[in-house]
């Protein structure tokens, strides 16, 4: 097998070992969450009061776990974040929780033509081979398209990651803005076909 002309990280992340939470891990999940948007700075809008928390697939990466979120809120703003700890944290030892939060005007309610909603947030940096940087990404995301099977996450033409759709739902861990290639994400049916594609950075 020949050598690979562009060495990337690829399928960096651990699938999902749990289902979305519930009970109480989600309440601990929710308490730190909410915690997070209350400290979200309004920006053109007010933020208002967070609504029911939608939780997305956990994934691994690094030795902490991401649990991803969003929650309308009151003012019409989406308010998004997750929570991460380490293996075990679940088991009741909060020390190791941290939340992130913020809130955005664009929703899936104001754009009828998505396919796909997602959300994203940088891990950390990348280093690559001569001096190239790029950024290890996760992302989650909302199938607005029914049948969706499994999304993926592409960087150029290398699929990065991967992840079941669960409830219309699925999170990604992937390299992004390596080598001019900018992350886009696709839905695919059980079939095999694809049924939606977004990038990142579709509109800016």
């Amino acid at each position: 097998m020949p050598p690979d002309q562009r060495p990337i990280p690829r399928f960096v992340a651990e699938p999902p070992h749990e289902g979305l939470p519930y009970g109480r891990f989600g309440e601990a999940l929710a308490e730190r969450f909410l915690a997070a948007c209350a400290d979200v700075e309004p920006g053109d809008e007010e933020i208002g009061e967070p609504g029911e928390i939608t939780w997305f697939p956990d994934r691994t990466h690094a030795g902490r776990t991401y649990v991803p979120a969003v929650a309308p809120s009151s003012s019409g703003v989406e308010l998004f974040g997750f929570v991460s700890y380490r293996r075990g944290a679940s088991g009741g030892d909060g020390a190791t929780y941290e939340a992130f939060a913020d809130a955005t005007a664009e929703t899936a309610a104001a754009n009828p033509d998505w396919k796909l909603d997602l959300s994203d947030h940088e891990l950390e940096e990348y280093s690559g081979l001569e001096g190239r940087r790029g950024t290890i990404t996760l992302v989650w995301g909302r199938a607005l398209v029914p049948n969706g099977a499994l999304a993926t996450a592409e960087l150029g033409t290398t699929t990065t990651d991967q992840c079941p759709v669960v409830d219309d739902r699925f999170t990604l861990v992937s390299l992004d803005e390596y080598t001019g290639d900018l992350l886009e994400v696709r839905l695919y049916g059980r079939e095999g076909r694809e049924l939606a594609v977004e990038s990142l950075y579709e509109g800016e």
